[in-house]
């Protein structure tokens, strides 16, 4: 979100993000610095569909004053309800998956989201945040064209990847992919011996080749998944 913020808004913000690199969104705890950092904003930007529910309080805590743009707004989300075997991949309770910035197609409706949040904020910014706007979704365009030029040369058969949870399932809805994950939504949940062997199993009988990591979560998991099924790790997600 900082760094699409930042693309719209060039010169004419300043954007400092709560959440740095490689941290878990799911585990975060605002510290009272942050809500002095949120009171001393002009604007809020939050993910929406259960992804950063601590968003609204912090805001509270700030002082209340600060407007918050949802950046989801205008995005179908996917139902959080299952994996198709019988588990609940709920996202801290949430009905949807939160995770929507994984699909090109949906980075474009949080881009424009952005830009109208920013003009709403900094009127006189408007002919700049469009022209920013116009530009960074044609990097978009090229983005997804590199995308779909990629998986198109992966075998359709291969087209499966294990990872520690299920966050990825806009990408895979949108360019063709299967993803496996012992643990659900969020990246705390907790994963039980049968959904480790669930895993290995179908990694053996799939003849998957690789596991792969998330930036923000435990390696252990996946490694041990991958020793006993005898699949390498492939590399990282983010």
């Amino acid at each position: 979100l900082a760094d699409f913020v930042g693309q719209v808004g060039g010169e004419r913000v300043q954007v400092s993000s709560l959440i740095g690199p490689d941290a878990d969104s799911h585990g975060f705890e605002p510290t009272p610095a942050d809500a002095g950092r949120v009171a001393a904003a002009s604007l809020v930007v939050a993910n929406g569909l259960g992804f950063d529910e601590w968003v609204g309080r912090l805001v509270r805590a700030a002082g209340g004053s600060v407007p918050v743009a949802v950046v989801t707004r205008g995005v179908s989300a996917l139902k959080a309800s299952g994996d198709g075997h019988g588990h609940n991949l709920r996202h801290h309770g949430s009905a949807t998956d939160p995770h929507a910035f994984q699909s090109v197609a949906n980075a474009r409706i949080y881009v424009a989201n952005i830009r109208d949040a920013l003009i709403q904020a900094d009127g006189a910014g408007a002919a700049r945040y469009h022209e920013r706007t116009t530009a960074y979704l044609g990097e978009l365009d090229r983005l997804e064209d590199e995308i779909r030029a990629g998986i198109g040369r992966i075998a359709l058969e291969r087209r499966r990847i294990v990872t520690s949870h299920h966050a990825f399932a806009y990408f895979g809805a949108a360019y063709g992919l299967r993803f496996l994950a012992p643990r659900g939504m969020s990246s705390e949940g907790d994963v039980s011996a049968r959904d480790v062997a669930r895993i290995i199993r179908q990694i053996r009988s799939d003849a998957i080749p690789a596991v792969f990591l998330e930036n923000v979560a435990d390696p252990r998991l996946l490694e041990r998944i991958g020793k006993e099924s005898g699949a390498r790790i492939g590399g990282k997600l983010y």
